[in-house]
């Protein structure tokens, strides 16, 4: 059966993938673009680079494609509000918001008319957002890849959301790898739709360095771990020799704060620092953030050869939506 459209606010994306909003130049127009030409919600991460490169990148993205563009803020920036403001400013569709939880977010949607999208981890935020206003729910489980706010698996923290939320589109998101799970998500539990990042790492089109993906090329499950992150919230990675320092005890602390990015940090290392160095090329200095499921990932394809494939496997099963809302 064909799969349905995914709307969210008046924005409608003709297949119900939303790719996920990787930051520190992981997700960029370069990958947004052909997501949304594909016919899915097409994701630029937002935070930890500065406003006026953001909005460039947004206003290449809406150049280039009339399909959604989003932009992915995490909350826990200190510039949230400016990287907000400036995406809006620059075009953007729709902002995604996650990594804390912001109420006054909801207040410029609606002044500005622009759907936001929460990105939650448990039954009351949830509950909170659709309350709030937001025109959708990302449903965020352990399997999730970077920042984590659960220990919670997929097809059990769903469902306890699903009971809640019944009036705006809530997507299912953590270590979805193929069509079969998206339409089991969709047909069994009752997802709107998904979000899916790491698989959109080895595509041709991700701008991140070939070593990058080459870390998710090799890695096996066991080398696909969690890790302490300065923001507060445990992170999931590969173990790269940066990683296998920190599970060490080893010191790794930065000499010196160079971004002061975040509106609170450990100051255990830094973040912004071992994120980029991961997207140039350098990864045994780097953090390579990964979902749970990478390990089963083997080959870089196109944008385009990953929507077929996950639409053709997931439209040979899928049934109906088990839920209505």
């Amino acid at each position: 059966m064909k799969l349905p459209e995914l709307k969210i606010g008046s924005l409608i994306a003709k297949i119900p993938i939303i790719q996920g909003g990787m930051s520190i130049r992981v997700s960029t127009s370069a990958l947004a673009v052909p997501v949304a030409e594909c016919g899915g919600i097409g994701t630029i991460g937002g935070s930890g680079i500065p406003v006026p490169e953001l909005q460039e990148d947004i206003r290449k993205a809406k150049k280039a494609t009339k399909g959604v563009i989003a932009v992915n803020i995490m909350y826990a920036m200190k510039d949230f509000y400016d990287l907000v403001m400036g995406s809006i400013e620059a075009g953007a569709d729709m902002i995604i918001t996650g990594a804390g939880f912001s109420r006054d977010i909801f207040k410029i949607g609606a002044k500005f008319n622009i759907p936001i999208v929460s990105i939650v981890s448990s039954p009351g935020l949830a509950k909170l957002a659709e309350k709030l206003g937001a025109a959708a729910i990302i449903v965020e489980a352990t399997e999730a890849g970077g920042h984590l706010g659960t220990e919670t698996p997929l097809r059990e923290l769903f469902p306890s959301i699903r009971k809640v939320v019944s009036k705006i589109p809530l997507i299912a998101a953590g270590g979805i790898t193929n069509g079969f799970e998206m339409a089991e998500m969709m047909d069994k539990y009752g997802a709107d739709g998904v979000q899916i990042a790491s698989r959109f790492v080895l595509s041709k089109e991700c701008s991140v360095s070939e070593k990058f993906k080459e870390a998710f090329l090799k890695a096996k499950q066991e080398d696909i771990v969690l890790v302490s992150s300065p923001v507060g919230m445990p992170g999931r990675a590969v173990k790269t020799p940066f990683v296998e320092k920190m599970l060490n005890g080893d010191d790794i602390s930065a000499k010196s704060c160079l971004f002061k990015c975040l509106k609170k940090c450990s100051y255990k290392y830094c973040i912004s620092e071992r994120l980029r160095a991961a997207h140039d090329g350098d990864v045994e200095n780097g953090l390579v953030f990964s979902g749970a499921n990478t390990f089963k990932m083997k080959e870089i394809l196109s944008v385009q050869e990953i929507f077929n494939q996950f639409v053709q496997a997931a439209e040979s099963v899928y049934k109906e939506k088990a839920v209505q809302y």
